[in-house]
């Protein structure tokens, strides 16, 4: 095969070549990124104007859903814009550009993850020293030690994976998905990123690991309060922690767990979707349905001339917030 290192462009996968399909296709996905869009930007406004949601909790979580906002922006526009064009292509810079936020997002939106289990395995098996351990600086050295490490992790899989050699130029995936884009390699370069994606997935499996421990020190702590609501509160505030994590584990070993061999297009397609989309477009609505203090917030923001004249206004509480 001839060598395309120097291409301008990428070929992605359509997902029809019937003009109707495409159009249908575009809606679809219109509608979905609506939804997450939405749902994410509710709830980093309800945490930044509600006072009473200015907790590490509640910051981790506002982090949360910026990641998930930036993370299903690197991949759908796009989609829907291919669509709705009828094209396949994206530059290649805009290939390398969906790599690194992707990596970026995705490996901040982990390390939060990561983080969050702490900030609960502090406040309820540790109360009296929450305050001490998780106070504002902390906080937010976690959260910035968080995006540094997901633009570290991504600068080096992005060098890696366009520092092999392209045979061909067609992707088969609906974005530029690093696996998909080592099988178009012609050098032994790509056994580099490979190895960094092994090891990856080894780094995903302890943090995992030590997220699955902590809960067992949580659910061990719970059992033993006395009092039912107190025990009630804090699953609350652990259950949804718990789904997103699962989901997003979950999600990426149905992906990349699958026998490996050629696999349909369509289940390639099928398996992006679960991995990529469904994790930020259902996260606000887990923690909105299962968290008391977000449903409040979100309740408020219906009714915003009484949420203001309760607080004294938007721009002090932003202010304060800051």
């Amino acid at each position: 095969m001839p060598n395309l290192t120097s291409t301008s462009e990428f070929l992605l996968l359509e997902f029809s070549d019937i003009r109707e399909l495409q159009i249908l296709h575009f809606f679809v996905f219109l509608t979905v990124y609506l939804t997450a869009v939405t749902g994410n930007i509710l709830i980093i406004i309800a945490v930044a104007l509600n006072h009473h949601l200015h907790i590490p909790m509640y910051f981790f979580l506002m982090n949360l859903a910026v990641l998930d906002l930036g993370s299903i922006s690197v991949m759908v526009p796009k989609a829907m814009a291919n669509s709705l064009m009828n094209s396949r292509s994206i530059s290649y810079s805009g290939c390398v550009a969906q790599v690194f936020f992707y990596f970026l997002f995705e490996t901040s939106n982990f390390a939060i993850l990561t983080v969050m289990a702490y900030d609960r395995y502090i406040a309820i098996c540790n109360p009296l020293q929450y305050e001490k351990i998780m106070h504002k600086g902390a906080c937010l050295q976690m959260a910035i030690s968080a995006w540094v490490t997901g633009t570290v992790y991504s600068t080096i899989h992005t060098s890696g994976t366009f520092a092999i050699t392209f045979c061909s130029n067609m992707i088969n995936q609906f974005f530029c998905e690093v696996p998909q884009l080592l099988k178009l390699s012609c050098s032994d370069l790509y056994l580099v990123e490979a190895g960094l994606l092994i090891f990856s997935c080894i780094i995903t499996g302890g943090c995992f690991i030590y997220i699955i421990i902590t809960y067992i020190h949580i659910f061990a702590t719970v059992l033993r309060m006395p009092s039912v609501h107190g025990r009630k509160k804090a699953l609350s505030t652990c259950i949804p922690h718990l789904i997103v994590v699962s989901l997003l584990i979950f999600s990426g070993l149905f992906a990349y767990g699958k026998p490996p061999g050629n696999t349909s297009s369509e289940l390639n397609v099928i398996c992006a979707v679960i991995y990529a989309v469904l994790p930020p477009l259902l996260n606000p609505f887990i923690y909105s349905m299962r968290n008391k203090e977000i449903k409040i917030a979100l309740l408020k923001l219906t009714d915003l001339g009484h949420f203001f004249s309760k607080t004294g206004s938007c721009k002090i509480l932003l202010l304060k917030f800051g």
